[in-house]
């Protein structure tokens, strides 16, 4: 009786700590996926300063190859 006590905690300990592992683990996708969404944003609000940019220094650019 002592021996299936023994075990049974054995297991619960061991099927307590594996979900508590899987949790950690859903956790950090899910901060992974927060990240990766915080970039995309980051990237689609810098595109249009960076088009102006480059029109900027286009128009420089002409006028430096037509002197040329």
């Amino acid at each position: 009786m002592t021996i299936l006590l023994i075990i049974l905690v054995i297991l619960g300990v061991f099927i307590i700590g594996t979900y508590n592992s899987l949790i950690k683990g859903k956790i950090r996708i899910k901060e992974a996926w927060a990240d990766i969404d915080v970039q995309l944003k980051r990237r689609y609000d810098l595109i249009p300063n960076i088009v102006e940019t480059v029109k900027g220094y286009a128009s420089h650019e002409k006028e430096l190859f037509e002197k040329v």
